[in-house]
């Protein structure tokens, strides 16, 4: 039987909206950079037949509480008091993306806590600004004067050339008795984006078992970073899912949950 219970905080609340399934060891899912706990919604469908899946919506993401900061540091504090107030004292992590470096920053800083990590399309070093064009076309819209989601995929398409990328980021935009607002804090992720986009110093480790997969077609993770991942995390593994980008788990469903499943049941 699956439990689904959403809970969202006030603005002031440290807790991060929430959604559980399922029954069985916990296991906690990060979305990604400008994303929301429903993008990994596919892979939490089939875990829940398993694990007691704990999608969450980061800060200044979904329906959790906005916040000036961005480090990766508070961001981890984050997921450990919501564990705390779920009385979860250990679970395996899951994150994607900027919820990847998310999920090693929880096994790095608290390791006895994290039963086994598996980070999906990024590794633990810093990437060079390449949300520019991105950020500068959200900031570019004015809410208040769009009549329809058209209006502003119009309007960011002249800053966002990927059709799919636009409606991907367009999902944070909602529709309220008084108009359109965003339900992403988009100008507090703007201001603090060179913390989410640090890598982590080579000064705390995770001996656990840890599984890096990567989009065949994707560039976050390269060979180059091969020595910094075995320094942080000295028995991680990787996987490779080929015909898959960074989205990999959108765009091999099937491969990307089968790995996962089989890496947590081993």
């Amino acid at each position: 039987m699956n439990t689904n219970k959403t809970t969202n905080m006030p603005a002031q609340s440290p807790l991060l909206n929430y959604v559980i399934k399922g029954e069985g060891k916990p296991l906690v899912l990060i979305h990604g950079l400008f994303g929301s706990l429903e993008n990994l919604n596919m892979v939490a469908k089939v875990l829940a037949d398993s694990f007691k899946v704990i999608s969450v919506d980061v800060r200044n993401h979904g329906s959790s509480f906005h916040h000036k900061s961005m480090s990766y540091d508070e961001m981890s504090n984050d997921v450990y008091e919501l564990l705390d107030y779920l009385n979860i004292k250990s679970c395996d992590i899951l994150g994607h993306s900027m919820g990847g470096k998310i999920a090693m920053q929880c096994a790095l800083s608290k390791p006895e806590r994290i039963n086994k990590l598996i980070v999906a399309d990024i590794a633990p070093v810093e990437y060079p600004p390449h949300h520019n064009e991105i950020i500068a076309g959200l900031l570019s819209i004015n809410v208040s004067e769009i009549n329809n989601r058209q209006d502003a995929d119009k309007q960011l398409s002249g800053y966002v050339k990927e059709a799919g990328v636009r409606q991907f980021l367009l999902k944070n935009l909602v529709k309220t008795d008084s108009g359109f607002a965003w339900r992403a804090n988009i100008t507090d992720i703007a201001n603090d984006y060179n913390s989410i986009a640090q890598g982590f110093p080579l000064e705390q480790q995770f001996n656990g078992p840890t599984l890096f997969i990567k989009g065949a077609n994707s560039n976050y993770i390269t060979s180059e970073h091969q020595s910094i991942v075995s320094a942080l995390f000295p028995n991680a593994k990787a996987k490779i899912i080929q015909g898959a980008g960074h989205w990999l788990h959108a765009d091999k469903t099937v491969a990307f949950n089968k790995i996962v499943s089989d890496f947590l049941n081993t």
